[in-house]
Parts: C-alpha cells; structure tokens; sequence
C-alpha cells in the first residue's frame, strides 16, 4: 500500500457503536472475499457485484438481485460486469438487464449448491450478518460515493482489521484497490497506513471484521485445551465401592433405570461410563457461535429431525429398555461427523420444541415428548393426546 501516513478529523469523543461482526462471523466475511478474490474477474465492477451477489446465494446457490439492485450499485459497466460473472460460469438470467426492475432474477452460482463441496457453507445467521455487513459497509458515509475499486477496497480492509482496528493489506486485494487508498485516508474510512498496515477511522470502526492471527487463535485454542484439561482433573472417577455406595442411596425406580443401563446386553457400556455418568453431574455444554451457525446448516438439511428422532427413541427404548444418550440417538439417525457442541445443540433444541423430553439430570432418558405425543409417537403402554 502506499507508504503515505494522516490521521482523519474526528467529530470529537463518542461511545463507538458495537461492532457488527463476531470473529467468527469476520472469519465468514474474509471468507467470501477470498472465494470473490480467486474468481476470473478482471474488473472491480465484477468482484463488487460477486460480493453482493455472492453472499445472497450462500445458502441455497441462487442469489436474487433485481434491476433496481443493479442500479443502485453505481457500477461503471453493469452490463459488463454481468458477463463476467456469466463468463465465470455463474447462471445470470437475461431479463437482469433490460427487464422488469423490480422483478428478481435468480443467479445461480455453482460452487454455492448445497452439498460437498459447497464454496462457502453458513447458516442462516452468519450469512444474514455477512451480508448485512457488506452493505452497511458500502453505503458508509466516507465510501457510499466512491467509486467500485473504493467500495471493494473499503470490503478488504474492514474485514482484515482487529478489535483494535487495526489490519494488515492481504496479499488477495485486487490490485485495483490499492489506488483507492488515498481516497479512503481523504474520507476518513482509513485514519493511517504505513506500508501494508492501516487503522479504520473511528466512525468506521464498528465495520471491523475482528480478524485474529494464527498465533492468537492458537493462544485461544490452548486456553480452551488447558480449561478442560482441568475440568477434566477435578473429576472424580467412580470406583466399585463409591458406584455401590451411590447406587445404594437412590429411589428404587431410578435404581431400575441405572441398572437397565448397566446390564443392557446391546449397549455394553463401559463401567466408567455408566458410573462416571449417573454419579458426575453434566458440566455445562458450551455454546460457541461456530456451533450455532452450524446448526442452521444441518437443520436445513434435516427438516424432519424432530420426527425421526422422537421415532427413534420409542425404538431403541422397545429394544434397549432405556433411552439413549445424545451421541447414541445422532449415530443411530446417522447424524455423524458431529462435534459435541453441535450435538448437544441438536437434542437441546428437539427438546425446547417439544419432540423428545427427558429427566434431567439423570443420562439416558430421552424419550419423546409432547408434540411426538400429539403426532401420535409415543411409547409403548402410552396413549397418544391429540393423536392423528
């Protein structure tokens, strides 16, 4: 970047609004821009036009734009930039240009098909966020007027600037944008650059996509190894004689359920297991926003999980004599490849909905719940309410 060095003119100390991104939601957001970076697009027209089109057909491989969203990107070549989308082997209807303004037309983007292989896989949320952010970001006071190469340069930097607004010029921005860096420093979107490092102006600063180096995701994925391992030291494992002390203080129908566990010729459980999980109280499951986005995806991909699952149940119950255990109940559904997280996220929300219940805190008692009931799941021996 330009060895050039300013401040911008602030308006004077105000409470900075909250930043529109969560880090991982900056990590989606980078994302998007290295798939557009990579693209065969030779202008700034086209890469902009691929962001905003791009991140609308994240999740279904279709993103809607209309004529009048054409427009108001002020591209220097509208109709050029369209080919080269469509010379990149994006499926870009032709009533786009020329047609009805304010009808959508659906470009089909390849790379973003549900399925393997997807280019840029996001839940309902991280994507509705990324986008959102782009826009904000393009029609900021300093660059809603700028040219292409200025609003896209505006993208790269925002995106690849820390908590502290502070970034570092990545090696994929368009050789374009570089030239719009002293218009940014003028408007005050940059409020300095020395060589490839820059800091956001402070009106700006919200856009931040809250990148991390690797050295500090690695310091945070050490801090999170050492909170388990130590998690992990202050249980305490179930010997025989503490499992028969504990076994002998408790009611006879959860003595029924332990032993049905205990004893069940299908599971084979390990005596740790069973022990450590009726006598150790479940830790609280984590709810990273990773897993949430996650589960937006998978949830879309199984639209008829409450049902399986609480059918499930009933079955490996009339098999097992117990419920099973979340990792149990996403194996057997084939719900594999799941992180614990995501897992527990899945059977938690299943529950919320009423689809299986349980007793908690005591491990394998999911079963189904009430709106299984009322679609007429049920256990054997109960009667359905509100049945078909």
């Amino acid at each position: 970047m330009p060895p050039v060095t300013t401040a911008s003119a602030g308006d004077g100390p105000a409470a900075p609004p909250p930043f529109l991104l969560t880090p991982r939601q900056g990590e989606a957001a980078r994302a998007l821009l290295s798939y557009v970076a990579a693209l065969p697009l030779n202008s700034v027209d086209a890469q902009l036009l691929a962001v905003v089109v791009g991140i609308r057909a994240a999740r279904t491989g279709t993103g809607n734009l209309t004529g009048t969203d054409l427009r108001s990107l002020r591209l220097e070549d509208p109709e050029a930039a369209v080919a080269e989308l469509s010379a990149a082997g994006w499926e870009v209807p032709g009533e786009l240009i020329g047609g009805d303004p304010d009808k959508p037309a659906g470009i089909v983007v390849p790379d973003m098909a549900p399925g393997p292989g997807h280019a840029l896989p996001l839940g309902k949320e991280a994507r509705s966020k990324v986008s959102g952010w782009s826009m904000r970001t393009r029609v900021a006071k300093p660059v809603r007027k700028g040219s292409s190469g200025v609003r896209l340069a505006a993208l790269f930097l925002a995106a690849h600037a820390s908590a502290e607004l502070v970034g570092h010029a990545p090696a994929e921005l368009p050789v374009a944008c570089y030239g719009a860096v002293p218009t940014l420093l003028e408007k005050g979107f940059l409020a300095e650059v020395k060589g490839q490092t820059y800091r956001l102006g402070p009106t700006v600063g919200h856009l931040s996509g809250l990148f991390r180096t690797p050295e500090e995701l690695a310091a945070l994925a050490r801090e999170e190894e050492e909170r388990l391992a130590a998690r992990e030291a202050a249980a305490v494992e179930a010997t025989p004689e503490s499992w028969a002390a504990w076994k002998a203080d408790v009611s006879p129908a959860l003595l029924r359920h332990v032993e049905a566990v205990e004893n069940c010729r299908l599971c084979r459980l390990a005596f740790s297991r069973v022990a450590n999980g009726f006598m150790t109280p479940p830790s609280p499951l984590p709810m990273p926003r990773s897993a949430l986005d996650a589960y937006d995806t998978w949830r879309a991909a199984h639209p008829e999980s409450g049902r399986e699952a609480a059918q499930f149940t009933v079955a490996f119950r009339t098999g097992h004599g117990h419920g099973p255990s979340y990792g149990q109940l996403c194996k057997g559904l084939g719900w594999r490849k799941l992180s614990r997280e995501l897992r527990g996220i899945i059977v938690r929300t299943l529950i919320d909905e009423g689809w299986l219940t349980s007793t908690p805190p005591v491990p394998w008692t999911l079963r189904p719940g009430k709106t299984a009931h009322a679609q007429g799941i049920v256990l054997p021996g109960q009667v359905a309410r509100g049945g078909r």
